[in-house]
């Protein structure tokens, strides 16, 4: 394989349905003319990450998985030969849910996530959580990756990227829809370090509301042999500002790397974990509107 080419869609969303799906053609269509092989988008590109309050004005914003909106994307990564990750607001039964479904080069639909971790502080306590985490063989130019998703706040929890990590994944792509400052990019530095893969994260640019850009690659390679120290892992960082950044993934190395370095699964020891898997909340982190 060669170096993977993955294009961060930083761009600030329209006011409808029919300007996004707009802007989103146009800015996979520059990514692939920068040598894209594969094109993310931010969080809930549907919406510009709006979620109406009104339940009425809810269900109407959310659109079905196999929508024109949704479609259109297929059609033009079989058309571009270019894999896209296409974001939206998902109709779904009781609720919406905020959805990532990734198109591989040929059109085919080889993954649909649905934030588990849904912020139920917020906007999003009317929306559905996903249920479960998913890695998928993704088809791209350049050849075959495992690929798994996670959403937002999902990668606030290093358990999220952990059992992505279990199921195989290379590359872990994050929709984002929220300030990327000092802690949150070092969250993502610590869960591509610690499990020996790539994340990729896409922000809305500035001024979206309680957006920042610096959506960022790292590519989880912290130590090569030819360099006397620990490198720096983040390939790409964007600015504050709305453009496509193209961030260069060199997989053959970060796969020598994965079989030979001490991280991810090589010493884990599952038994002494028990107590993540019990479903309880002491003081002082119980919270109210929290979901089960």
């Amino acid at each position: 394989m060669d170096t993977l080419n993955i294009a961060l869609l930083q761009l600030l969303p329209g006011k409808t349905l029919e300007e996004n799906l707009a802007i989103g053609l146009d800015g996979c269509r520059t990514a692939k003319a920068m040598g894209a092989d594969l094109a993310l988008f931010p969080e809930m590109w549907s919406t510009g990450y709006s979620i109406p309050t009104e339940e009425d004005a809810l269900r109407s914003a959310a659109i079905s998985a196999d929508h024109p909106f949704v479609a259109s994307f297929s059609a033009l990564s079989r058309e571009l030969d270019m894999a896209i990750g296409i974001t939206f607001l998902e109709q779904y039964d009781p609720q919406p849910r905020n959805t990532l479904r990734l198109f591989d080069r040929f059109g085919r639909a080889v993954l649909t996530y649905a934030k588990v971790h849904t912020c139920d502080f917020g906007d999003e306590c009317r929306l559905m959580p996903g249920e479960d985490f998913f890695v998928t063989d993704l088809d791209t130019a350049k050849g075959m990756v495992n690929v798994g998703a996670m959403i937002c706040y999902d990668r606030e929890f290093p358990e999220s990227a952990r059992i992505l990590m279990l199921k195989g994944a290379e590359l872990i792509v994050v929709p984002n829809a929220c300030p990327m400052e000092i802690n949150r990019l070092s969250q993502l530095r610590g869960r591509a370090y610690e499990n020996m893969l790539a994340i990729a994260t896409v922000n809305y640019p500035a001024p979206h509301p309680d957006c920042n850009g610096h959506s960022t690659v790292f590519d989880g390679v912290a130590y090569l042999p030819e360099l006397p120290e620990s490198r720096d892992t983040c390939i790409q960082e964007a600015g504050e500002g709305a453009g496509i950044w193209m961030a260069r993934l060199n997989l053959e190395t970060l796969r020598r790397y994965r079989e030979e370095e001490v991280h991810g699964n090589a010493y884990r020891r599952p038994g002494k974990y028990t107590l993540l898997t019990e479903d309880r909340v002491d003081p002082p982190f119980c919270r109210w509107d929290k979901r089960r």
